[in-house]
Parts: structure tokens; sequence; C-alpha cells
């Protein structure tokens, strides 16, 4: 059954409310703590990139092209298209000897309003590079050009890539996917529930179970953890949470209010998601269960476990909170 986990409140009274499941799981697949229904079955979303970048690096590509923290961060972002992922992705395109004509995803504007005006004054059109998944299409370009790969269909389920995937994650959670979706980007997106998404996660995060593949986990979670903006913003939730968190755990959100925490040192994992799809209420969900864990001290989430809610003149007139 679903459950409560956030309240919207104005002037000390409950005005909105949003609900939805969400779990902390560990390595073996145990059930640590449940919100609501585990089963409940979601797509992950930009939640899956961490598990996206771990297939395409899997054969050693990182040290091959000698990727830095920042690009390998890049790869499992969802950025905001701000100045210094501009930069980056226009560098690695021509590093591969491609341009954004070849990204699969679409065309869109910066995320925040002073990156909109500045993209608007200088090139008056929407661009493949500003969609906050084109880092990720990035590296699969790159995978793709490396491996001899066709990259005209790089995000058809039925490319070399796509099956791989779908073949590690249903060993690392121990489920047969049955439904896959197209995501936002154009890229496959499995359905499943949200315990086997959180044991996938917390595979991940368990470095040393992954035999061949640990080293390529353990890598691809210190560049995110060490370059966070590159994996977000500057005002990206799952940046902030990341800093936060200070090494402890990687946060990534996925659109229609999933967000998901991996936890190395507990080997494992955290997945929300908010049936009605608020980004507002999914980071404030996944504060409060982290918050649960004991990593850090709860004063140091507050600023997630209870957000301001303010009106037109930046009063304080209410709070997104934590209730679960």
């Amino acid at each position: 059954m679903v459950k409560k986990l956030v309240n919207v409140t104005r002037n000390g009274s409950i005005e909105s409310e949003h609900y939805g499941h969400g779990v902390i799981v560990d390595s073996s697949g145990k059930i640590l703590k449940e919100w609501g229904d585990s089963s409940h079955l979601i797509y992950p979303r930009s939640s899956l990139k961490p598990i996206q970048s771990l297939n395409l690096y899997k054969d050693g590509y990182m040290d091959k092209a000698n990727l830095s923290a920042k690009q390998i961060a890049f790869s499992t972002s969802s950025h905001f298209a701000e100045e210094i992922h501009q930069e980056l992705i226009l560098k690695w395109l021509k590093e591969i000897n491609t341009d954004e004509s070849k990204l699969a995803c679409g065309e869109d504007w910066p995320w925040q309003l002073p990156e909109k005006f500045k993209a608007y004054d200088k090139y008056k059109k929407r661009r493949k590079i500003f969609h906050n998944c084109s880092g990720k299409h990035c590296a699969h370009l790159a995978v793709s050009l490396d491996r001899d790969l066709p990259i005209e269909n790089y995000n058809s389920p039925d490319h070399t890539i796509q099956k791989e995937l779908f073949l590690m994650i249903e060993d690392l959670a121990e489920f047969k996917l049955d439904k896959v979706g197209v995501d936002g980007c154009t890229l496959p997106n499995p359905l499943m529930p949200i315990k086997k998404f959180a044991q996938l996660l917390a595979n991940f995060a368990d470095f040393k179970k992954l035999g061949e593949l640990n080293d390529i986990a353990e890598k691809i979670y210190n560049s995110c953890v060490s370059e966070p903006e590159y994996a977000g913003g500057k005002e990206s939730d799952n940046s902030i949470l990341t800093k936060i968190l200070n090494k402890k755990a990687f946060f990534k959100n996925g659109a229609e209010g999933v967000f998901a925490a991996i936890i190395p040192e507990q080997k494992i994992a955290a997945v929300v998601k908010i049936v009605d799809g608020n980004s507002r209420a999914s980071s404030t969900a996944i504060a409060g269960m982290i918050s649960e864990l004991n990593l850090i001290n709860k004063d140091e989430l507050e600023s997630f476990l209870n957000k301001p809610v303010y009106n037109s003149t930046d009063q304080t007139v209410g709070s997104i909170s934590w209730c679960g």
C-alpha cells in the first residue's frame, strides 16, 4: 500500500501531500527498510545511469581513452547544461571525431534561466548538447565508435550495447526483464520492481562482489562523488546531496519522482518513487530515508528534510517536509 512520505505546509497547515514507495536494500536483496510497497513497478529513468555507465565501461574504455573523473561523472549525469557541461561535451565530441548531430537525444535549452538566456543570445536555438542526458549519449557514441559498433541506432533495444545492458541488469538484480520502455532521451528503460532496482544498485555498491567489474564500478563511484557538479549542476539536488554526504553516498535522480542513493560503505542502496511524479518531493523523501541510516548528523540534511516554501517576496510561508 502506498505511504505518505512528504507534507507540504503553508502557515502551519498541510496544503499538499505526496505519497510514494521507498526501500533500502543490501546487495543480497535483503530489505532493510520499506515504505509502501517495494514490489511496485517503476521505470528507473535517469537513476539507471550509474548502471548504464558500468555497462558502457565494462571492457576497459575508461582507461583506454584515459577518461577524466569529470568525463566519467558526466556520463552518469542529468546535467543542467551549465558552461562547464557545454565545454566538456564539445571537447569530448571533438576527441572522438564526431559532432552533436549524432547524439540520439533531442534538442533542448539549458535547465536554468540565466543559462537559457546566454544560450539564446549565443545560438538562438535549442541544441542537443543542452539536453540533460547528452553526457550519457556522448559516452554511448564514444564506446560504440571504439568497438566498431553502429552509431546510428545505439539507442535501439536491439543494439549490442543495450542487449548487454539488459543482461547486466538481469544478473545484478536477479530479475528477468519482461518490459522495456523508452526514456525521455530515447534510450531504453526497463520496468522493474522498486526493490529489484534497489538490489541492482546495491550490487553496484558492493564493489568486491562485482568480480572483474570491481575496479570499474569503484572508479565510476569515486568520479561521481569527487565531481558531483559534473553529475548534475551547482543547484542540482543530487549534486548537493552527494556533497553533503561527503563521499559516503552518490545520489542520482530520475524523472517522474524517482531518486536513488548508492552507499558502498554499507553495501546498500535506497530508492524512492513518488507516485504523482513530483520531484520536489522525491529529493526530500530520499533525504528522509537516508537520515534514518545515521550516516551523518540529521542536521546536515535539514535543508532537504524541511525545505522552505517561499512566496513571491521571499518570505518563508511553509515547508516541504519528510513525514515517512
